[in-house]
């Protein structure tokens, strides 16, 4: 049976569960349907007392109730949810909340506790998510589910671009509505189905964890990690049926012990953020049998593209596979038309999937969102993703590689210009690249190749307070001088083509 077409209003998510069921279960408590209903209205009344309706509403937290409850009671209330990664540091998030105009915060004590004067606006009220969920449950709920247009922002979704800082991809309820029918229907999640949380929920990829499986009446079960054998022992604990990871943590996880009760219950694995290599897949294949593996290739300004169906996996292990449900992916060549089988091309994301634009910014929007080809079933708007693919004789999708300098490491997707400018702003160097060089463990790692007459291990700290660890660099490369192009600048190829050779010694 094909998938409901139809989006509806965010908050509706929760409807479709059994009562009695497990919705979400958190350390030492699980909630019911009935219960996650509940604290959902609580939430979504105390934030309509506290903000108009489209005003921006920030998190900042680990995996907790009220990060999980957070998008879809703000959709409730007629806000915008703006999930900022936890992992970021106080110089990301006090641009994110300047750039969203953010009226509230909700994060850790922790957290909250390391931003500086000047960080938070003025208008943006901050509170600790035990606090916030304090205060929800003494205010008036708002118990109905909401009518509001699907067609309504509900969300913005920062991601890193390659030429400064993030930008805040705008979402609504029909983008994000649309994508969990979608992931829930090629998934074929059901009631019984158990999913582990293990990714960020500030990344589409990893909201669509609750949102699919709430879509089909599962039980999600956040977990945020400090080793990979965290992860099978709490496959084991609650019976998970479906875990999602990027490449990297894929890696990992094949290099702890599984016991058999972890095992055994598995039915789907799901990848994106990245490709998976074919030792990979066999690897995976070899410890989970049973489980079928869904690769994934997705965007956050169209949410996800393309799957491929498990059975191709084994003869097709590099294929990026074909659109997902509500999805269509066309190969542009160049001069705009349509690629022939096995010509590389642009892949371009067309359909109800497609994001509203970068919040604020008509510019980058204008260079990224543009009129879908002619040949276009679903014509209107469409997401040029810079990609290059290729589609062989049976339609199957193929990725040749990416037209600008991001760094993918470790499933991020990271800025060589805001480290570049991190490291600058110390005053220790006069220039600055970052490239990101090939690693078998987490996609690229980032090397800094620097110029200055500043101390290294005063870079590095600095570095290590300004940007998340994920940006931290693995080596920097200290130089005399940086070669420069015809137009006098930086000549980055040149600097990556010496700091291979440079490695490869």
């Amino acid at each position: 049976m094909s998938p409901d077409p139809v989006p509806r209003p965010l908050d509706h998510l929760l409807e479709r569960g059994n009562p009695e069921s497990d919705a979400l279960v958190l350390r030492g408590e699980r909630l019911s349907y009935e219960g996650l209903r509940e604290r959902l209205a609580w939430l979504a009344g105390w934030l309509a007392s506290l903000a108009e309706p489209g005003a921006r509403v920030a998190s900042w937290a680990a995996k907790g109730e009220a990060t999980c409850l957070l998008p879809l009671a703000a959709a409730r209330a007629g806000l915008v949810h703006v999930p900022i990664n936890p992992l970021l540091k106080r110089a990301q998030v006090a641009h994110i909340l300047a750039d969203s105009g953010a009226s509230v915060l909700i994060g850790t004590r922790a957290r909250l506790a390391t931003l500086e004067e000047g960080d938070v606006p003025a208008a943006c009220c901050l509170f600790d998510e035990e606090e916030a969920m304090r205060r929800a449950k003494e205010g008036a709920p708002l118990s109905l589910p909401s009518d509001r247009d699907p067609k309504e922002l509900a969300a913005i979704l920062y991601t890193s671009g390659s030429t400064g800082r993030p930008k805040g991809v705008m979402l609504s309820h029909a983008n994000m509505w649309l994508g969990a029918v979608s992931v829930a229907s090629y998934l074929g999640l059901g009631e019984d189905d158990v999913t582990l949380a293990v990714l960020p929920l500030s990344f589409d990829y990893g909201q669509n964890q609750l949102f699919s499986t709430w879509y089909a009446g599962g039980s999600v079960v956040p977990l945020d990690y400090l080793f990979a054998r965290d992860v099978p022992k709490a496959c084991a604990r609650h019976g998970v049926t479906t875990l999602a990871a990027v490449p990297p943590l894929w890696v990992q996880l094949t290099e702890v012990e599984w016991p058999e009760e972890a095992v055994a219950p598995m039915r789907r694995l799901t990848n994106s953020g990245g490709a998976l290599t074919v030792e990979l897949v066999g690897d995976l294949r070899a410890q989970f049998p049973q489980a079928k593996l869904f690769p994934m290739y997705g965007l956050t300004e169209a949410f996800r593209s393309t799957f491929l169906d498990p059975d191709l996996v084994d003869r097709h292990p590099t294929s990026m596979g074909g659109a997902i449900p509500f999805a269509e992916i066309l190969v542009v060549t160049d001069d705009g038309a349509i690629a022939a089988s096995n010509e590389e091309g642009e892949l371009v994301h067309c359909g109800p999937l497609v994001a509203q634009g970068y919040w604020q910014d008509e510019a980058r929007t204008a260079e990224r969102f543009r009129p879908a080809p002619k040949d276009s079933e679903y014509g209107g708007m469409a997401v040029w993703s810079g990609d290059r693919v290729r589609r062989d004789e049976q339609g199957l999708l193929y990725f040749v590689g990416r037209r600008d300098a991001m760094i993918k490491s470790s499933g991020n997707r990271i800025s060589p210009q805001e480290i570049e400018d991190a490291a600058r702003a110390t005053g220790l160097v006069a220039e600055a690249v970052a490239l990101g060089v090939a690693d078998e463990r987490v996609g690229q790692a980032v090397h800094l190749v620097v110029r200055g007459e500043g101390d290294a291990a005063a870079l590095k700290a600095a570095l290590a307070r300004e940007l998340p660890n994920f940006m931290q660099p693995r080596s920097i490369h200290w130089r005399d001088s940086l070669p420069l192009n015809p137009n006098g600048k930086l000549d980055r190829a040149a600097i990556a083509s010496e700091l291979t050779r440079e490695l490869e010694k």
